[in-house]
């Protein structure tokens, strides 16, 4: 997109910064376990590794939402782990648990690390599925690409797998501190040139998910989860002017305030921890605020579903919003509860 050009697709008018009438919708985890048609789809691939690494199934499990339900974005089907894999780092599933990685506690296991420049090997599949994505896609529906956020990726990394308080980061952050800013920084590095490779390849926004921002307190985030998004997004936007960069510090409650501004984001996405009023008052005043449904509607739904759905979008509907979850759609939901979602929020369209 060119920089002087006003957009034309709902999402990238919210993200220019235009209030509109009815908010552009998408949902976190929409190509996902709740829909038949992905579990099909997966036990075509095997596993969901071979899912994320097949172009042409990874494909069609990102457009099958927008098939189903119009949604006003697709994002890409892949992992935010894919980059550590990228880097060097063993990584596999384990059912019904989640990822399990190789662990980077010290000096040698950092050493074992590939440099930056390598990982387009590993993830050139990943680039042939955004442009699968871009020539695919219905021409009003915006193509969104992501990556993990560095301190988010790292606590994988350091622990091997998803921890309740990413303790085994702290320690290594509190213990070895240069080696935990050394990792960082290539994470930081590697992020940067996957996610300007997925804009090469069509992508027309970029999405940086900092799920355990939540965890980091005080000059801690300041330095481990606001200043890498403020590295990607300004080093996106030198190579590719004019690109929209969605930030989602997780739970980061107060520290939602100013957020955008300090990282130089379009949009700063929410969960629902915080309510759409007080981000109406404390967020959107500097732009762009996506969010925040919680995700277990999805599952209840029902009038309560309804009522939510409504609250927030008249909460803020003072200024440019784009409609989401507070957090990614989870297995047990409904999938009419989705479109009773996407129905709530149009309704007045």
């Amino acid at each position: 997109m060119a920089q002087n050009t006003p957009p034309t697709k709902t999402i990238l008018r919210a993200l220019a910064g235009e209030t509109l009438p009815t908010p552009p919708i998408w949902m976190m985890r929409q190509a996902g376990r709740y829909l038949p048609e992905y579990k099909a789809t997966r036990a075509e691939a095997g596993d969901f590794l071979s899912l994320c690494y097949n172009p042409d199934l990874a494909t069609e499990v990102t457009l099958q939402p927008i098939r189903r339900y119009g949604f006003d974005a697709a994002i890409l089907f892949a992992d935010i782990l894919l980059v550590p894999q990228a880097l060097g780092a063993d990584l596999w599933f384990v059912t019904g648990e989640g990822p399990r990685l190789s662990t980077v506690t010290t000096q040698s296991d950092f050493d074992k690390l590939k440099p930056v420049g390598d990982i387009h090997e590993t993830l050139n599949p990943i680039y042939q599925t955004v442009r699968n994505l871009a020539g695919a896609l219905p021409s009003e529906t915006t193509l969104i690409g992501f990556a993990g956020a560095p301190w988010t990726v790292a606590t994988y990394m350091i622990a091997g797998q998803g921890t309740k308080d990413q303790g085994p980061a702290h320690q290594l952050r509190i213990n070895d501190n240069p080696l935990f800013e050394k990792l960082l920084d290539l994470i930081t590095k590697a992020t940067i040139e996957y996610m300007s490779a997925q804009i090469e390849a069509g992508a027309e926004v970029m999405k940086i998910f900092d799920s355990w921002a939540g965890s980091l307190s005080g000059e801690a985030f300041q330095k481990y989860a606001l200043e890498p998004t403020r590295e990607i997004t300004q080093e996106l936007k030198k190579r590719h002017p004019g690109i929209p960069i969605i930030g989602f510090p997780r739970e980061a409650g107060d520290k939602y305030i100013g957020f955008a501004k300090a990282t130089g984001v379009d949009c700063v996405a929410l969960d629902n921890s915080v309510s759409a009023d007080w981000a109406a008052a404390n967020v959107q005043v500097d732009g762009c605020v996506q969010g925040n449904l919680a995700s277990s509607h999805m599952v209840t739904g029902g009038q309560p579903l309804v009522d939510e759905t409504r609250a927030i979008v008249k909460a803020l509907s003072k200024g440019p919003h784009i409609f989401n979850l507070g957090h990614g759609i989870t297995p047990d939901a409904n999938p009419d509860n989705v479109q009773l979602m996407i129905d709530s929020v149009r309704e007045h369209a």
